[in-house]
């Protein structure tokens, strides 16, 4: 079983003055596939709070995978990419590509998504959005990458081949 962290970076949400609905989402969507969400947390959208809290999942928790909802956007404050950024050991660009190319399927402005997506240690980070429906349809789009990717990352299988 694959343990989760899961991070909404939201200053309204720390604040109480909106409702997290993209967090417990992602939760439940990935008890549902299987995963061992160790935690949901809500900080706000300060460049080293999301660092410290990658960091704490992946370094501390050893989780092997960390999603973050929202900061991924063109606001002064979206700050999630550039704080993944400066902690992630290697890039793992084609899931955020795939991300928002499948998105904009459904809406253009899905390429206005700064998300990223790394690696830090033994754990996949990936940057979603914040709107609940952004986070549906990108979650649908990584089902399937989840259980390969998360096997040969934690070593469970070392066959790239097939």
């Amino acid at each position: 079983m694959f343990k989760a962290y899961v991070i909404t970076c939201s200053d309204k949400g720390f604040k109480g003055q909106r409702i997290d609905t993209s967090g417990p989402y992602i939760k439940n969507h990935l008890e549902s596939l299987g995963f061992n969400v160790l935690e949901l947390v809500i900080i706000n959208d300060d460049l080293e709070s999301i660092k410290e809290k990658i960091i704490y999942a992946s370094d501390t928790l050893n989780a092997n995978l960390i999603i973050t909802t929202g900061g991924t956007g063109f606001s002064p404050r979206d700050n999630t990419p550039e704080a993944t950024k400066q902690v992630i050991f290697k890039d793992v660009p084609g899931i955020s590509e795939m991300l928002r190319y499948e998105s904009s399927k459904v809406t253009k402005k899905a390429y206005l998504s700064r998300g990223v997506s790394g690696i830090r240690n033994r754990s996949l980070i990936i940057n979603l959005p914040g709107s609940l429906k952004a986070v549906k349809e990108t979650l649908s789009f990584l089902d399937n990458v989840f259980s390969h990717g998360l096997k040969v990352l934690t070593l469970l299988d070392t066959d790239c081949g097939e």
